[in-house]
């Protein structure tokens, strides 16, 4: 390949650079056999000597993906005759495994970004990394808008500043922002020696549809999906491989069962992946999938990323992938070579969902791809760091910082917040000094910052990462076999004797004993699946935008997929009781229940905008007079409900959705200082305010939120200027409510006509939003029941 060539020409020239190539189109190669040869050159004798230790450390977001790039490097390894131990570093490894690579590194690391800090939280790291000339950040696009992005950013600052010569490369797909990944990653490169490297293969992926037999008038979510099973398996039955992708573990969990319920022959033949099953039972799925022994696979964004499958054949999508990257990322395990054509079937949890295929295919045509934001001035992420500093060889506060500047993430530091950030570790803040547990370390006479403490070492040394999620309980058989891990919140509510599904089987819970749920095998064929929390993922901009333009060009009468022409009964639907919004307008719905009266606008931008611009409409109303609201939302519109009724008329103008203000009203409007207070607690665990606890005896997770909330009080209300609690709402704004999406949202509507519609019934946009409403409160035997009574009250 061109590109490949290319990429080995520039190592030889010494440049550092990112490669931007699609999946299955030998991109690995492109740098690895770049940097062999870069060796060979360099090493004309390199054959006579055992060991020249650590050349090359390749970072990787997700373990899974580590031992495929070891075997593709070992084979071009051995072709080009270079004795290289290539090895793999991660939080699977063995204290064995690691201690062995301490003492004689192999040429070649392949970790992730929380394995590197760990090694720089070991003493002696300099010489351990003293020999490295190449580091290449595999998945970049992955890791860029994630505080894991920032993590390899200073593990990158701090080896540039042991290495000058140290040479930088990433991997990365297509995103929006390409030029600002770049940046990004090569902030310490000058722009002379920085090289982007296109592949120019265009990855061609036909999107194929899966339909139900008949299109009900009142689509709901989660209804469709499982009864769409049946044509799944025949997906299956006809490819050689496949893998089938839910977005959250539990639908994954749901998902095996029910092909298994459906057609128990294939008991042997489909497996489970998803990041709470042990490593065992994952390594044995990704070699069965290599070998291709197993005709599919149901996981989760566990197998999203770059692992080479060959005899996957077919991807099939469950529901909404809620963004372009990612339903082209997970396209592309099908095909994956240079060349090939990837096949991906989608079947929509609910009909509507069928409008998103449509723009899913036109974002594909026209390259269209989400940005990832790269985090700035994540106070947490930096302070964890000079903790892994101190516990090691110590750190000079001068020389660190010029290297902390040197990074995209804190380039605009100023002395003084650094300043701070080394009083945060010194004296546990302004307003925690008077706690010891809060000083972390201590001044030496020649000005160096090391921790002495033993038990603070250990402790920071369990810590590190910037994976904020729930506690997880280890599920072990009573003879001792270790299952997997599930969140401490639903184990929370099981019983003795209560059953449930996990790794496709049904397991009956006995007790939680130190931090372990312990569970025995049943035979029941019914019982709980373990929901995780975080499931709902929102719309990016990009897909949002596509479906606006699919449901635009319907009322245009431009019709141009089968999608939305099996949708029209739908269409007819809600435009006979209601309307479909037109290019220039804005769609409000407000009728009568015995709920209540229902007001529902339909802005299409998903879950997350809709949340911060439902909360605020509210606010804002309840300003013009006494009234409550209950609210609830999907990725479509939302609704506010009341027992009231409002002159919707008078009430619903366009100062109604003004951008004055907009800041303050938010926070206002939202419980801004709950939704921070559950933020902080993310931001605590990766600065160290709060320790999780050691291993196999961790501390619960309602603690955790109270030690938090706790802190996090203390700051508001005596150090409001804290470096953390401003970042705390800094985050909040950026990434949960999205406020840029939301302000150029309420632009959009102000520039439109709103369109104030009265039915007399819930409408085919609004049902979905009433049933997401009542899955809240009703289990799900119950809530299938009141939809078919809802169901059949609206076609009357």
């Amino acid at each position: 390949m061109n590109f490949q060539k290319e990429t080995w020409v520039h190592i030889i020239d010494g440049k550092s650079g990112l490669v931007n190539a699609p999946t299955g189109s030998g991109k690995t190669y492109s740098l690895f056999i770049g940097i062999l040869l870069d060796f060979i050159i360099k090493n004309p004798n390199h054959t006579s000597k055992s060991n020249h230790g650590l050349q090359l450390i390749w970072v990787s977001p997700i373990r899974a993906l580590a031992k495929e790039i070891q075997m593709s490097c070992q084979r071009a390894a051995e072709a080009l005759g270079v004795k290289w131990q290539i090895e793999i570093r991660t939080g699977d490894s063995t204290t064995k495994e690691r201690q062995a690579q301490l003492k004689r590194p192999p040429e070649v690391i392949i970790t992730t970004p929380e394995s590197i800090h760990v090694l720089m939280a070991t003493k002696g790291y300099p010489n351990f990394f003293g020999t490295l000339k190449t580091i290449v950040v595999d998945e970049w696009h992955e890791l860029i808008g994630s505080k894991r992005g920032v993590q390899t950013e200073l593990a990158i600052s701090r080896l540039k500043g042991l290495i000058p010569n140290l040479k930088i490369w990433g991997i990365s797909a297509t995103i929006g922002n390409m030029d600002e990944a770049i940046e990004v990653l090569l902030f310490p490169v000058q722009s002379s020696d920085r090289v982007l490297v296109r592949a120019h293969v265009k990855k061609d992926i036909e999107l194929h549809s899966v339909y139900p037999d008949i299109i009900e008038e009142f689509p709901w979510a989660g209804h469709l999906g499982l009864k769409l099973a049946d044509k799944v398996i025949e997906i299956i039955k006809s490819s050689k491989t496949s893998l089938i992708f839910t977005n959250t573990r539990a639908q994954c969990e749901i998902w095996y069962q029910k092909l298994l319920e459906l057609d128990p022959d294939l008991s042997g033949q489909i497996a489970m992946h998803h990041g709470s099953i042990s490593k065992e039972i994952r390594d044995w799925v990704e070699e069965a999938l290599y070998e291709g022994r197993i005709m599919a696979v149901v996981c989760t964004s566990s197998l999203d990323l770059g692992v080479d499958f060959r005899p996957v054949d077919t991807i099939i999508q469950i529901g909404s992938p809620k963004g372009v990257s990612r339903f082209v990322q997970r396209a592309g395990r099908s095909g994956h070579q240079p060349g090939a054509k990837s096949q991906i079937h989608f079947v929509p949890t609910h009909a509507l969902e069928l409008i998103e295929a449509a723009g899913l295919r036109m974002a594909i045509d026209q390259n269209e791809l989400e940005e990832r934001i790269p985090y700035i001035r994540s106070f947490d992420v930096l302070v964890q760091y000079l903790m892994t500093l101190a516990v090691s060889e110590g750190f000079y506060p001068d020389k660190i910082l010029n290297e902390v500047k040197n990074t995209f993430c804190y380039a605009s530091i100023s002395n003084e917040e650094w300043q701070k950030v080394l009083n945060f570790l010194l004296m546990g803040s302004d307003s925690l000094q008077a706690y010891d547990e809060y000083k972390k370390i201590e001044k030496t006479d020649d000005g160096r910052y090391i921790v002495a403490d033993k038990k603070k070492i250990l402790k920071h040394k369990l810590s590190i990462g910037t994976i904020a999620s729930d506690q997880m309980i280890q599920i072990k058989l009573l003879k001792g076999t270790r299952i997997g891990a599930i969140e401490e919140y639903f184990v929370s509510q099981l019983s003795p004797g209560d059953v449930f599904w996990f790794a496709g089987r049904a397991l009956e819970f006995i007790r939680i004993k130190e931090m372990v749920a312990q569970v025995k095998l049943s035979k029941a064929t019914s019982g709980k699946i373990p929901s995780y929390m975080g499931g709902r993922m929102p719309w990016s901009s990009q897909l949002s935008r596509v479906l606006q333009e699919k449901v635009y060009r319907y009322t245009e009468g431009i019709i141009e997929d089968k999608e939305i022409s099996v949708l029209k009964p739908i269409f007819d639907k809600q435009q006979s009781r209601s309307l479909i919004p037109k290019r220039d307008e804005f769609l409000v719905e407000y009728f009568q229940s015995k709920e209540g009266f229902h007001l529902l606008m339909y802005p299409f931008e998903g879950r997350s905008v809709h949340e911060g611009i439902s909360a605020l409409i509210a606010k804002r109303i309840s300003m013009m007079f006494p009234i409550s609201f209950s609210i609830a939302m999907n990725d479509f519109g939302f609704e506010l409900l009341s027992d009231q009724e409002i002159d919707v008329d008078t009430v619903v103008t366009k100062e109604l959705f003004s951008t004055e203000h907009l800041t303050s009203d938010i926070q206002s409007s939202i419980n801004n200082v709950e939704m921070a207070r559950r933020k902080f607690r993310d931001i605590a665990k990766i600065s160290g305010l709060i320790f999780t606890g050691y291993p196999g005896k961790q501390k619960k997770e309602r603690h955790l939120q109270a030690s938090s909330q706790l802190i996090f009080d203390v700051f508001r209300e005596y150090e409001p200027d804290n470096l953390l609690y401003l970042q705390t709402y800094e985050e909040v704004m950026t990434f949960q409510l999205e406020e840029i999406r939301m302000r150029q949202c309420l632009k959009k509507i102000m520039a439109s006509h709103i369109m104030i519609s009265k039915p007399n019934k819930a409408t085919p946009f609004s049902f979905p939003i009433l049933v997401d409403r009542l899955r809240e409160k009703l289990t799900s035997e119950k809530l299938e029941d009141r939809i078919k009574k809802m169901t059949a009250d609206l076609i009357k």
